[in-house]
């Protein structure tokens, strides 16, 4: 059956790439600037956080912290937006998924995609301002981050997915996420340099969203990869992925029920 699923989410694939992309069309609808908003938003945010945090945090060198902080800011929204959306997946969908012969697997590769287009279309802009102040990012990102690149991927599907499994028996957990969520956020050294946790450093050993994160950023400001540690995070998705495609299977003929 899991053969099955991956077969027709590959048919599929036109179909619910197209719905993704409808979606991110509507939501900058009769906008001058479409989807660049994503972009100058982060900019803003990257702008507004980085003079705050770096007057702070004494920062000698603005322009390396600027581009840490903004790398770090990006990849942080397109995992936070994953997870926190995922509580709500299927219950958005309920009325399709109950009248309609489509696998909810379709859904899910659904709101992936959307995902993954607003993170290129966010993402591509930050980048581009970045490469005046350091044009070797360029050669880092398309050298050095694949592997990182790939594991990002791959997490924003398998793990909120997870969460959505989880949150249609337990509703509870919709409420839960963006407590936790935040929490992750504060506890991860996203604004402000790993040094600065002292002691506890040692969180983010075991903050394995701060791993994903942290691993694409290194490629991509310093062009270096620990592949033991990527390579370790890529079987921890592919194992991830593989269980939680087999939950979902195991859930499909429920859902309906649930919803």
């Amino acid at each position: 059956m899991l053969i099955n699923n991956l077969k027709f989410a590959y048919k599929t694939r036109r179909a619910w790439w197209y719905t993704a992309t409808s979606r991110s069309r509507a939501r900058f609808a009769r906008t001058t600037l479409g989807s660049f908003w994503l972009g100058f938003s982060n900019l803003l945010s990257i702008g507004t956080l980085g003079i705050v945090y770096g007057t702070v945090f004494s920062v000698q060198d603005f322009r390396s912290y600027f581009m840490y902080l903004g790398v770090g800011l990006v990849i942080w929204n397109t995992i936070s937006s994953s997870i926190s959306n995922s509580p709500q997946l299927f219950a958005h969908n309920s009325s399709n998924i109950k009248n309609m012969n489509l696998k909810p697997l379709f859904y899910t590769f659904e709101e992936w995609s959307f995902q993954l287009q607003t993170f290129i279309q966010s993402f591509a802009l930050v980048f581009f301002v970045f490469l005046f102040l350091k044009f070797s990012l360029l050669s880092n990102f398309l050298i050095s981050s694949w592997m990182p690149l790939l594991n990002l991927f791959i997490f924003i599907y398998w793990f909120p997915l997870i969460v959505c499994l989880i949150s249609v028996r337990f509703t509870d957990i919709a409420q839960l996420v963006p407590i936790v969520l935040q929490l992750v956020f504060l506890t991860s050294p996203i604004l402000y340099r790993k040094e600065s946790l002292g002691e506890l450093a040692w969180i983010t050993n075991i903050n394995f969203i701060y791993k994903i994160l942290d691993s694409l950023r290194i490629s991509i400001l310093k062009g270096d990869v620990n592949y033991q540690d990527s390579i370790l995070i890529l079987s921890v998705n592919l194992i991830g992925l593989f269980f939680t495609l087999k939950y979902l299977d195991k859930e499909a003929k429920r859902l309906p029920f649930l919803l």
